[in-house]
């Protein structure tokens, strides 16, 4: 996740006073994506499967990064 502003390729959400921007591309790909904030920031999660050694490796969930 980062500050950005919308571009013409992208995907805009206003959920609950938040505004999400996803690259169109992208967002197609990894659909659905989640987007929680908990204790530690916000978690990003997805059903794609990224394979072997994706994730971060703070968490060390593939698919997920908090």
């Amino acid at each position: 996740m980062a500050l950005d502003e919308p571009k013409e390729t992208d995907k805009e959400f206003d959920i609950d006073g938040f505004k999400y921007i996803v690259d169109q591309d992208f967002y197609e790909k990894v659909q659905p994506v989640k987007v929680d904030f908990t204790y530690f920031g916000f978690r990003v999660s997805s059903d794609m499967d990224f394979g072997a050694g994706a994730g971060c490796t703070s968490c060390g969930t593939t698919g997920t990064c908090s």
